[in-house]
């Protein structure tokens, strides 16, 4: 931890995990505190000293945010503000209002055109095309097609070109999430052509305007899963790249497809060639690309790619690559970063606890090598942070009942909706 007072504030969008490690990665690197803005209290970030809280419920308004920003900068004058999204919503507010922020503001993020591309799984997926990046075979189905009538007819397999069971979901996130229904669901899977249809019903019925993609599942557990974070700098070059193996997702419905075990280890081939579409298409801040291996051939399979660090982008500080050193060098003091660091170290990084990895991981290579990590010390939780917790009774016991809960969320996730 540094000595000196530093000369920056981090502020930080957000108020979940995602924010939490953003801002125990700031501290353990520079000693300084982060000040969050967010829409509602977060146990993950309450009752803690190294993040202070402030809530509006419409921080996820763009002229809301700049006005927060512009109000609390001009508090501290002599002082450099680091502007920080913890979450896809607030990443995607900056990018909006980044270059309306005030001078002694600085931030992370591309420029809403290529933005909008990337966030848009369609158009995404069409990027990958142009630069081999291997996703899975995909079926578009648009809102005006939908208006015209989809039958049950229109997605047999001969239809959309690919065997059932497949895979459902929306390709604008953000969109989605604006239009809430009973029993709302990150992805779906369909049986047959009478389920899709039924689930194309309750999301476009719900009044979602984008596309809904129908693809190709590919076969594997939640060990097949897989996350690659990339740093590329003001420069557009890619600084930093960890691979992460999943060993386990949450499985209540609105947190589904969530990390919460991962083993960071190299995937030289898959880095290069992501490293190299990011540099390709003058890509700046985080990049984090969703990955599953499919047990039919071996082959990977990008899902998507989120525009900010993950919401377990601990693991990667935990692996030895602090992120917020590569975002404050980079952006506030303006130093260059040197080479790519491709990280080649091995780290347990789990949020539930480890009985539970051990218990629901269903690959025994995983759970032995998550073992072999502990006992080598090698094993991270973002919320163990000791200057954190220690004569800090109220945060110590938020912790030890939300890791606890775990054991009943895996057991019965049915009452988690």
């Amino acid at each position: 931890m540094a000595t000196e007072k530093p000369d920056f504030i981090p502020v930080l969008i957000g108020g979940d995990m995602n924010c939490y490690s953003v801002a125990r990665a700031i501290h353990e690197e520079y000693g300084v505190k982060s000040y969050a803005f967010g829409r509602f209290p977060a146990g993950d970030t309450m009752h803690s000293r190294i993040v202070e809280c402030f809530y509006d419920e419409h921080m996820d308004k763009p002229e809301v945010v700049l006005a927060k920003v512009k109000e609390f900068a001009a508090q501290h004058p002599d002082k450099t503000h680091l502007v920080w999204g913890c979450a896809d919503v607030y990443a995607q507010v900056i990018s909006e209002i980044q270059n309306d922020l005030p001078e002694n503001c600085v931030t992370l993020y591309i420029q809403p055109d290529l933005r909008d591309k990337l966030e848009s799984k369609l158009s995404f997926y069409e990027m990958c095309d142009k630069y081999g990046i291997p996703y899975p075979k995909t079926f578009v189905v648009r809102p005006s097609e939908w208006e015209q009538g989809v039958a049950e007819a229109d997605l047999t397999e001969e239809k959309i070109g690919f065997k059932y069971p497949i895979i459902v979901k929306p390709s604008m996130s953000s969109t989605y999430w604006e239009h809430p229904f009973d029993h709302m669901k990150k992805v779906y899977t369909a049986q047959n052509p009478a389920e899709a249809a039924h689930i194309l019903g309750l999301i476009f019925g719900a009044g979602y305007p984008d596309e809904v993609l129908l693809q190709d599942m590919v076969v594997g557990e939640d060990c097949n899963m897989n996350v690659l974070t990339a740093y590329c700098d003001r420069n557009c070059k890619v600084k930093l790249i960890c691979f992460g193996r999943e060993g386990l997702e949450e499985h209540t419905p609105t947190a589904l497809g969530n990390p919460c075990a991962i083993i960071t280890q190299p995937n030289p081939e898959l880095q290069q060639l992501i490293k190299n579409f990011l540099e390709e298409i003058h890509f700046t801040g985080f990049a984090n690309f969703d990955i599953k291996r499919d047990d039919r051939d071996g082959s990977y399979k990008v899902f998507e790619v989120n525009l900010r660090q993950g919401r377990t982008n601990y693991h990667v500080t935990a692996a030895g690559h602090n992120l917020a050193k590569f975002v404050v060098e980079d952006r506030v003091y303006k130093r260059d970063l040197g080479e790519c660091v491709e990280n080649t170290n091995e780290v347990f990084w789990h949020s539930v606890p480890r009985k539970v990895v051990y218990d629901y991981v269903k690959d025994p290579e995983f759970v032995e090598r998550a073992k072999k990590l502990v006992a080598g010390g090698k094993e991270s939780m973002t919320f163990d942070y000791p200057y954190d917790l220690r004569f800090n009774p109220m945060r110590w016991a938020w912790v030890k009942i939300h890791v606890f809960r775990y054991f009943d969320k895996f057991k019965n996730p049915e009452n988690y909706r």
